[in-house]
């Protein structure tokens, strides 16, 4: 049944763009709010703070609604290079990545796919149904969908914690036809990947503790919740 009503939802214009746009609002409000935690500790992030606030998420279709996706990567992509200059970025590039800052954003976006995936399957949803992202043959789009509603809590602040705390350096990288993580390199990344992923939060409405982890779960029970009409989808956003 809910396989079904999701499936509908996709091929309805209309309720898709609900869904799709809601995640993108997600994703920008958490970007925001990353930049601004670091505002916090003294990097001068105002103007990319400022910037994405702007952008307008256009909801007429599908498509502007992912050019509006876009265009929110870009200055959250730049700040990078204030927090963490260490690996400068200089655009997100990463077939193949072609630094170091995009060998360890594939890497983390990676494990986060894997994740979000292991998640969905705890809930009733079909990991190929998508609502933001088109789905694909060999490609589990909804997890990329939830995962980008997640990147700037975990993959993002994963990577700020490895390379400001000096935990990883040059050597912890290759370069063939792209740059890549060596295998020490990815056991440090997947170390502090794990600890995220155990981070704890007391959650507003259930009135306990969660772990990072378990509020993927939750994003999957959402979208169920709206399919089933009991509750408009709200996407996660940060609250602390």
């Amino acid at each position: 049944m809910i396989v079904v009503k999701q499936a509908l939802a996709y091929n309805n214009n209309k309720e898709r763009c609900i869904i799709a746009e809601e995640m993108v609002n997600g994703m920008k409000h958490n970007m925001i709010k990353t930049l601004k935690y670091y505002k916090k500790k003294g990097k001068p992030l105002e103007e990319q703070i400022k910037n994405l606030e702007k952008i307008e998420i256009l909801n007429n279709n599908i498509n502007q609604i992912l050019s509006s996706e876009g265009k929110i990567w870009q200055p959250f992509y730049e700040s990078f290079n204030i927090i963490t200059p260490k690996f400068p970025i200089q655009k997100r590039e990463f077939r193949p990545p072609k630094n170091e800052m995009n060998a360890l954003i594939s890497f983390g976006n990676s494990l986060l796919y894997t994740t979000t995936l292991s998640e969905i399957y705890h809930t009733y949803l079909h990991p190929s149904i998508s609502f933001l992202h088109e789905p694909r043959e060999r490609r589990f789009s909804l997890a990329c969908d939830l995962a980008d509603i997640f990147k700037p809590l975990i993959v993002s602040r994963t990577i700020f914690k490895l390379t400001n705390n000096n935990m990883l350096n040059k050597k912890h990288f290759k370069t063939d036809i792209g740059t890549y993580l060596t295998e020490k390199g990815r056991e440090k990344f997947l170390t502090e990947y794990i600890k995220k992923l155990k981070t704890t939060i007391k959650h507003p409405q259930l009135k306990k503790k969660v772990l990072y982890r378990y509020l993927i779960r939750l994003e999957g029970y959402k979208i169920i919740k709206h399919l089933l009409k009991d509750k408009e989808y709200e996407s996660f956003k940060t609250w602390w």
